[in-house]
């Protein structure tokens, strides 16, 4: 046992200086960091969700957890427009995508938007047990490019529309960290006019702090800027292009405003 203690004491010692003197193993060191915790605290309330399954509510304490380990990472986060929020009716949910720590953006969101459901791809089902419980907390999975994913999708319109559930998905498709946002998927839009629900666009600044391919992960902080409720109503399937181009032109117009922000901050305090 000694010995052990010896050699576990050497090793975090090794990691602790590594991980203040180089910046690629501090990237590696936080990314592992961030998926340990992550999964541990995202399943560890896996019990208590069997008590009401596929409830959004079963998402507030992993959040609460999460939220907690991205402080401990260095990520500070203000969110702006909670005045644009309105729980009293369903909506489709629109987030820009950047990485895998979008996680956090989600966890922040979760307790301040009532009946939110994630959708996702369906891979991240079989990642047990942390697909096991996202899949308990309601996350909707769909095959992406695939005919059933129109189907599920359709299904999630009735949810909206009856059950005022919130129905939250990434329109790029895929994540990347450019300063222009991907041109928008048209399968949100299409669940809005049918459900005849609102669009919430949710625009997460840049992650500056963030770069895959020069291997950066230090602490910074993001603007989560919920904007004003794009209405549906009246709209058909012929307007769906106007729709599209509307909602992308004010995320990428907010992207690009909280992101110099951000930036010029960052920049400040370097």
């Amino acid at each position: 046992m000694a010995a052990f203690n010896v050699v576990f004491g050497c090793v975090m010692a090794l990691l602790l200086i590594l991980f203040t003197i180089s910046s690629i193993a501090r990237y590696y060191i936080k990314f592992t960091l961030f998926v340990v915790l992550s999964l541990i605290f995202a399943t560890a309330p896996l019990p208590l969700m069997f008590f009401r399954p596929f409830s959004p509510k079963n998402a507030l304490i992993p959040a609460c957890l999460l939220r907690i380990t991205a402080r401990v990472l260095g990520i500070r986060w203000t969110v702006r427009g909670l005045e644009n929020v309105d729980d009293s009716r369903g909506a489709v949910i629109l987030l820009n995508h950047q990485s895998c720590i979008d996680l956090y953006v989600l966890a922040v969101l979760w307790p301040l938007m009532e009946r939110c459901t994630v959708v996702s791809k369906r891979s991240l089902q079989y990642l047990v047990p942390f697909g096991t419980a996202t899949w308990m907390w309601g996350t909707v999975f769909i095959d992406r490019g695939a005919q059933s994913a129109r189907s599920v999708l359709n299904k999630q319109t009735e949810a909206v529309k009856s059950y005022k559930r919130k129905l939250l998905l990434f329109p790029e498709g895929t994540r990347h960290s450019g300063d222009k946002l991907l041109p928008f998927r048209k399968g949100a839009f299409h669940v809005a006019l049918d459900a005849e629900a609102p669009i919430q666009p949710i625009v997460v600044s840049k992650y500056h702090f963030l770069d895959s391919k020069r291997h950066k992960f230090g602490s910074g902080e993001i603007i989560i800027t919920i904007l004003p409720l794009i209405e549906t109503e009246g709209l058909n399937k012929e307007d769906i292009d106007g729709l599209v181009e509307t909602t992308q032109n004010k995320m990428q117009e907010e992207f690009t405003s909280t992101s110099a922000e951000t930036k010029q901050r960052l920049h400040g305090r370097d």
